[in-house]
């Protein structure tokens, strides 16, 4: 006689699944611990805080420093939450008088431009840069990008969040990068 096995499938999945809730009760995946120095130096653990969300294991990939030459175009630091990009930073040095387009994925964002530089646009997952600047032996076109994973941010505190990074971070590079200098 023939009799269907689904009620014991079920009753198996049922009980795996409680037993697996038991196994965690009490214990919550919390935010995990950032180095004291990420992203060139340029950011410090509590001001990347709100992008990493909850994991267990953080990788940060970049060097140390964003300091930019004509041997040395660009530097780039992602930072990972148990493999999923959860910040990124660059910063790219082009040539002087080198025209820069926005991508129309970023006016697809409804961006705005940043109270602090002239060609910049801030949307709710990042905010980029692009200017001219004078160096000590040359003059370059400098590109400044932040981006970060913002489902676990508020929507009214992205854009803040963002645009006080930004500044932050334009500061540092035109430091390192002997922009304006």
């Amino acid at each position: 006689m023939f009799r269907p096995r689904t009620p014991r499938v079920v009753v198996t999945v049922a009980m795996g699944a409680a037993l697996l809730a038991g196994c965690s009760e009490g214990k919550t995946s919390a935010a995990p611990e950032l180095p004291a120095s990420t992203c060139f130096g340029a950011f410090t653990p509590t001001e990347l805080a709100p992008f990493m969300g909850t994991g267990e294991k953080v990788q940060v990939d970049g060097p140390a420093d964003v300091r930019l030459s004509a041997g040395r175009k660009s530097a780039i630091c992602n930072i990972y939450v148990d493999g999923k990009t959860r910040f990124f930073a660059s910063a790219e040095r082009l040539p002087h008088g080198q025209h820069f387009f926005w991508a129309p994925a970023v006016d697809e964002q409804k961006p705005e431009p940043l109270a602090f530089a002239e060609n910049s646009k801030l949307w709710d997952s990042g905010a980029a840069i692009f200017l001219s600047c004078n160096g000590p032996a040359d003059a370059f076109e400098l590109k400044l990008w932040l981006d970060g994973s913002t489902e676990q941010i508020k929507q009214e505190e992205r854009r803040p969040l963002f645009a006080g990074l930004m500044k932050k971070y334009l500061d540092f590079a035109r430091e390192q990068t002997g922009c304006g200098a």
